[in-house]
């Protein structure tokens, strides 16, 4: 192991994760304000057509690129953060992924009008442009995710919030209203935010000293973003999953209040996804035993981090959201009560999946997501149609708790292999055996003769089996 690697991050520690929380913490406030905004100029029906077109066009860019924010991410941060091939490579398939991204985008025009009713098709056209900029914007962040420029990864996590309420602004003072403002607000703050993104990347060096783009490196890339997309694509299914079981065997009624107790819950993720985006370019630089080292020093800690609040909320709950939301939320109050039961172990969760991902195991990643997937579809069918947004409640914490198990029991596994092979190897350089004599009589030599007339075997004393000449 390189002698780089096995120098801890010292840039990447606790003051880190406190401004990437700041960042991520300011993120959900702008998130909140725009959708506050949109709801009370336009009502929910564009309210809903906005949270789909900026959350579509972000999976169909990360889909088709196989994951490529989250792979150079990795690549940045680990031994080949210094090949001069690397930085090419990711830039090509970035551009080919986002235009590709598009161009799919495009195709299913036809097919999205189930999804946006009051949103023509020339605007659903227009929206094949943030396929290019949300994916283009969220590979800049992941770039400087893994360089370890945490300053300008939550640059842009704010950037790419924020920037479109001055884009919404300037739609509405040009006259434009309800999805038309939406979608132009999107546009322009697409652009700006992909502006920011690469703009980073410009300043802080990174088209320096490039080399030549690498096919195989390329497909290197791919396979592994492939792999740890799948975990990302299954922990949005687990996280949103019972919102559409509890629309579907309970109505729009009960979704409401579930939505409202979700919300609140999830409030306790902040510090969790703060470690994970911390940890997981770090440990990719440690290299995997330090890293291991690591990982076992922080998984009480982060533990605690998510855990500790979650009493304070439980009583917060019951004051808050009947205050913000009225009398008619007060049955919000036990389901968030039970979700934060859940989630108070995203803590292990992060750390565990960060430590996965950063030695290059992102598909037992998969498996822990896939693990709380299938908890989530067998209790939401059994548990909603009884109990509503209790039973999603409950569905939902079971499938939290049953994901960090089995990513706790799967990095436990890992490490312990990891620190048996290193022991192993250490033990057989210190205490190797000695090399057993080599017996001359039974060594042959090609003679003269060639391969079919080999020499005579050569001196010794002859025993069993050996039948001298």
């Amino acid at each position: 192991m390189k002698a780089a690697a096995e120098q801890r991050s010292p840039e990447l520690g606790p003051r880190t994760m406190a401004g990437n929380l700041a960042a991520q913490g300011c993120a959900v406030f702008l998130v909140f304000l725009s959708g506050l905004l949109v709801a009370r100029l336009s009502g929910p029906e564009v309210l809903g057509g906005y949270a789909l077109l900026r959350v579509l066009p972000w999976l169909t860019g990360v889909v088709v690129s196989c994951g490529l924010p989250l792979a150079s991410a990795y690549y940045l941060a680990g031994e080949l953060r210094d090949d001069p091939r690397l930085r090419p490579t990711l830039a090509l398939l970035a551009a080919v992924g986002s235009t590709a991204g598009a161009l799919v985008w495009l195709a299913m025009v036809p097919l999205l009008d189930g999804f946006f009713p009051d949103v023509p098709r020339w605007q659903l056209t227009l929206v094949a442009v943030t396929v290019l900029t949300q994916l283009l914007t969220v590979w800049g962040k992941a770039c400087c995710q893994g360089r370890a420029d945490m300053p300008g990864a939550d640059l842009v996590i704010v950037a790419e919030e924020f920037l479109f309420l001055p884009a919404y602004g300037l739609a509405l003072l040009t006259g434009l209203r309800d999805t038309d403002a939406v979608v132009a607000g999107l546009l322009g703050g697409g652009v700006a935010a992909t502006a920011t993104s690469l703009g980073r990347l410009v300043r802080t060096g990174f088209g320096h000293r490039w080399g030549r783009p690498s096919a195989p490196l390329a497909a290197e890339v791919l396979r592994y973003g492939a792999r740890g997309q799948l975990g990302n694509l299954l922990l949005l299914v687990n996280l949103r999953l019972d919102f559409l079981a509890v629309g579907a065997l309970s109505g729009p009624a009960v979704l409401g209040v579930y939505a409202v107790a979700s919300k609140f819950a999830e409030l306790v993720r902040l510090p969790a996804v703060a470690v994970h985006y911390v940890l997981y370019p770090r440990f990719a630089r440690d290299g995997p035993l330090l890293a291991g080292q690591e990982m076992r020093r922080m998984l009480p800690r982060a533990l605690a981090v998510t855990a500790a609040p979650v009493p304070l909320l439980l009583g917060a709950a019951a004051l808050v959201l009947p205050l913000l939301y009225g009398p008619a939320f007060s049955a919000a109050v036990l389901p968030a009560c039970i979700l934060l039961g859940g989630l108070a172990f995203e803590g292990a969760t992060a750390v565990c999946t960060a430590y996965l991902y950063g030695v290059g195991r992102p598909g037992l990643t998969s498996c822990a997501m896939g693990a709380g997937v299938a908890v989530t579809v067998v209790l939401d069918v059994l548990l909603i149609p009884r109990f509503g947004a209790v039973g999603a409640a409950v569905a939902s914490s079971a499938s939290y708790l049953v994901t960090a198990v089995v990513a706790v029991t799967l990095t436990w596994a890992v490490t312990r292999s990891r620190r048996n092979h290193h022991a192993y190897g250490i033990r057989s350089s210190r205490l190797r055996a000695p090399a057993r004599p080599r017996r001359p009589h039974r060594r042959r030599a090609r003679g003269p003769g060639g391969a079919e007339r080999p020499a005579p075997l050569t001196a010794g004393p002859p025993h069993d089996g050996d039948h001298p000449t």
